[in-house]
């Protein structure tokens, strides 16, 4: 990418976000149709860039931003209050949602490794377009986001068990190895952010504003590179990094100053992700689209549902999880991209399941920013508070 092509990016991101947002709707989608457009898949009438490591560099900034400020907002007693939703409301989120990812994987590959990817794929939700959903919709503070992030932590370490059998690894060796790694890593930002917040400050205190910023940086790019370097993902590195910093008294400044980087590096990561979808693969893969979107938006809206009032919330606050963690992202895409380097796997298979990322994601991120901008409105039409008696009535 040159700057000239960033130029005229930024530029048409703007444009599109406008109009997005004249209609109340979410920029999201309408980065990814830019990145559809002027990416080197068809249509091919405007295309004039391609993915690269400069593009891939960028979405990884995207994503590191956007988890660090869904971090910040969770201190050590909030993420500790969710613990009770990890175990209960991500397994019951598996069960449903990897469920029924199966039976897809299954009408498609048949019994075989193809058909587990797919159902991974199926299964987790992209924590980048969620947490961006929850920003622009201000549900940050709600009750039922603590749901959403145990689930969204689950997920992204279930992910890393997934990643070693899609890459064609020591299978069960591997994926225990890579549990063991995720569950050290956690546990050793949970014990930073409680014991830690102080000393943080102190030292935050003592440097100058420039190396105040230079610091909390290299804090979070370090966290991020930690998590990937464990075989995790960025994405969770970037999120324990906001977690450790929000027990601190830093914690308002570092929003304010960060504020710009995660609005302009998230829309970059949208775009990039655009253009990697294929419309011309509509033909060989849309049979399997038009399988796994509806059940897509059936089983993630279910097992909110469900995960909701197993954790005790109201039937309105588990429909907004649910429909929350209907967008899929950037862990579907790689879940392919990594397939499509394993011979264990059919060259054909390997091929429709790259096609099938793409367009899955544009599709299930576009319903579920849509379906989430409207969930609160659905759950007062659907579940009605119920009436009360009329006697005694004031």
């Amino acid at each position: 990418m040159t700057l000239s092509q960033l130029a005229v990016t930024v530029a048409a991101l703007g444009a599109l976000g406008l109009v997005a947002g004249r209609f109340g709707l979410s920029a999201i989608p309408a980065y990814l149709v830019a990145g559809l457009l002027l990416g080197p898949h068809e249509p091919e009438v405007l295309s004039f860039i391609r993915p690269s490591e400069v593009t891939e560099f960028v979405a990884e900034l995207g994503v590191v931003f956007l988890l660090f400020f869904m971090g910040l907002e969770f201190s050590f007693e909030r993420v500790i209050a969710t613990g009770r939703h990890i175990g209960l409301g991500g397994t019951l989120d598996l069960g449903v949602n990897f469920g029924l990812g199966l039976l897809i994987g299954l009408a498609a590959f048949g019994p075989s490794l193809g058909a587990l990817v797919l159902a991974a794929g199926v299964y987790v939700s992209s924590s980048a377009v969620t947490v961006k959903g929850l920003v622009d919709f201000r549900r940050l503070a709600d009750e039922e986001t603590d749901l959403v992030l145990a689930i969204l932590v689950f997920e992204d370490l279930a992910i890393a068990f997934m990643l070693g059998f899609a890459g064609g690894g020591e299978g069960g060796l591997e994926a225990v190895a890579l549990g063991g790694k995720a569950v050290g890593f956690v546990g050793l930002a949970l014990l930073a952010s409680r014991f830690l917040a102080r000393t943080i400050d102190r030292l935050l205190e003592r440097l100058p504003r420039e190396f105040f910023l230079l610091a909390a940086f290299a804090f979070l790019i370090g966290m991020a590179a930690a998590g990937k370097a464990l075989g995790l993902s960025e994405a969770i590195g970037a999120l324990l990094a906001g977690i450790v910093l929000a027990g601190t008294d830093a914690r308002d400044e570092l929003e304010e100053r960060f504020f710009s980087f995660r609005d302009l590096f998230g829309a970059l990561f949208f775009f990039v992700f655009g253009l990697s979808i294929d419309l011309g693969s509509l033909d060989r893969v849309g049979w399997l689209l038009a399988l796994a979107v509806p059940l897509t938006l059936l089983g993630k809206t279910a097992g909110g549902l469900l995960a909701g009032r197993v954790g005790g919330f109201t039937m309105r606050q588990s429909l907004n999880a649910g429909v929350a963690l209907i967008a899929h992202g950037e862990f579907t895409i790689i879940l392919a991209q990594v397939a499509s380097r394993n011979d264990a796997i059919g060259a054909e298979t390997r091929a429709d399941l790259v096609a099938f990322a793409g367009l899955y994601v544009l599709a299930t991120a576009t319903l579920g920013v849509v379906l989430m901008k409207e969930s609160k409105r659905i759950g007062r039409a659907v579940f009605c508070p119920p009436k009360l008696a009329s006697e005694g009535v004031q």
